[in-house]
């Protein structure tokens, strides 16, 4: 038996977009990464950036469960002596909400030079209109995330 590597021409991309109202943000985050990397694809490589182009509207409509709102904190070091600067999630997503989702998908993504060129096929919006409908892009069911959320 021989592994068979698909070529770059043989890779197909999608486009898929999402609605996050509602949806809780660690579980949107992760089934994006993993559509953006290409694990839902029999031709998943882990060195090779097989994945689809994913578009996220109505991020500032995201949730977080138990209060992790207020609690949870997110930090940022300037590089100086005294430089660091902690905020809230709640605080980040009224400032920028569609920011904040792309932080936490991009936690989720390899930290190499295929992860940066997974992220560049990530398009998150606050508003519930995109600039891509060119790309006829279809929309991606992440409703059993919400199902789960609300069994909690």
């Amino acid at each position: 038996m021989t592994t068979t590597t698909p070529k770059a021409s043989e890779i197909t991309r999608d486009w898929h977009v999402v609605d996050a109202e509602g949806l809780v943000l660690g579980r949107l985050a992760t089934e994006v990464a993993n559509i953006l990397r290409g694990k839902h694809k029999p031709s998943y490589t882990p060195n090779l950036d097989t994945g689809d182009h994913v578009i996220i509207v109505n991020a500032d409509k995201v949730v977080l469960t138990s209060g992790k709102a207020e609690r949870k904190l997110i930090h940022r070091h300037s590089g100086y002596p005294g430089g660091l600067k902690t905020t809230t999630y709640a605080d980040a997503l009224e400032k920028d909400a569609a920011e904040t989702v792309r932080r936490s998908i991009r936690g989720m993504v390899p930290k190499t030079r295929l992860g940066r060129q997974q992220l560049t096929k990530l398009k998150v919006y606050s508003g519930p209109t995109h600039p891509h409908g060119a790309q006829n892009p279809q929309p991606l069911d992440i409703a059993h995330a919400k199902d789960r959320s609300a069994e909690s």
